[in-house]
């Protein structure tokens, strides 16, 4: 008997909840987090990210709920909570006044580090951030994205294990921004694990192994990528065609299919899964229909966010959870 090893959790949060006032942030949120993993919490504005992350953070505390960050009670054991994590938010940390070596030790100060050690680190992350050059320059004269890595390298001083990103790459320009996904990468081929909020759709999808939306306080979906593209319909197979006289013998056989005279194309209703696939291919091989290219065309997460989110909050209509999906397509 096979069996298969399920990373430690290093987040997990239950019924988490959070008002201000008349408004609810949060509306009683469930989170598991293996241990070196990136997930990404995505959601309009307002939806409640933020708040999350200040939460598990032990920034503010929550109205209700639970949650262990790093095998540590968020609320009885929070001085080890903080120890554990690094927090890089939307606003950098950096101070403009002082240099990129003064900006790591003064982290390292504040973490109570020896002052060699201290240097050590120092060293160590300016060249892994590529801001060797910029060890004794002031911050002020730094680039949007130059920032941005020293404000990550600060956060690593402490070398967390779990480090919260709070849409870290805003106002970056695509070349900074891919600089900054390979450092999360990196970090995670480490050990380390990242909780991300990000508004940047592709980010997300490039970066995470889970994603979960966050709207009107309610986390209303969560799988992977692939796994919550498939719940939106527009899914489907392209099949291409040599001859007009194949495509007319496939579009026979396929009930529910859109043809294109014009591109010999044959276009079928998909949610992307194997089994689908398979029964398309299982089609054409027992019917004698030669297609010349097959291709999957699944929507994508603008579409999952556009039609999971930015509803009325009293709607009730709900797309199934991943794992049903699974379910109904067997």
């Amino acid at each position: 008997m096979s069996t298969s090893t399920v990373a430690p959790a290093a987040i997990t949060a239950l019924g988490l909840r959070k008002s201000y006032g008349d408004k609810v942030v949060l509306d009683g949120i469930d989170l598991t987090i293996p241990e070196g993993s990136i997930f990404a919490l995505l959601g309009p504005n307002g939806a409640g990210k933020t708040t999350t992350v200040e939460i598990l953070s032990t920034l503010i505390a929550a109205d209700g709920g639970e949650a262990q960050i790093a095998g540590y009670d968020m609320v009885r054991q929070a001085a080890k909570v903080r120890r554990s994590i690094g927090v890089t938010g939307q606003f950098s940390a950096v101070d403009n006044l002082l240099t990129a070596e003064e900006n790591l030790m003064l982290m390292a100060d504040l973490s109570h580090l020896p002052r060699a050690e201290g240097k050590r680190r120092a060293a160590g992350l300016l060249e892994r951030f590529d801001l060797t050059e910029a060890t004794h320059k002031t911050a002020a004269t730094f680039s949007g994205g130059m920032r941005r890595k020293l404000d990550l390298a600060m956060t690593l001083v402490a070398s967390p294990g779990i480090i919260f990103l709070d849409e870290p790459t805003t106002g970056l320009d695509p070349r900074s921004r891919r600089t900054m996904w390979q450092l999360i990468r990196d970090l995670v081929g480490q050990g380390t694990t990242i909780f991300l909020t990000t508004q940047y759709l592709e980010e997300a999808d490039q970066l995470a192994d889970r994603i979960a939306l966050l709207d009107h306080g309610r986390l209303v979906a969560e799988g992977t990528a692939e796994e919550l593209k498939r719940l939106i319909p527009g899914g489907h197979v392209r099949l291409q065609f040599s001859d007009a006289a194949q495509l007319a013998a496939a579009a026979g056989v396929f009930g529910v299919a859109t043809s294109d005279e014009e591109s010999l194309t044959l276009q079928i209703p998909s949610d992307g899964s194997t089994a689908n696939l398979r029964a398309i291919l299982d089609v054409l091989d027992t019917t004698q229909v030669h297609a010349e290219s097959l291709t999957v065309h699944t929507p994508d997460l603008d579409d999952v966010f556009l039609t999971l989110t930015g509803r009325p909050k009293d709607d009730g209509a709900a797309l199934p959870h991943p794992s049903q999906s699974k379910e109904s397509a067997r």
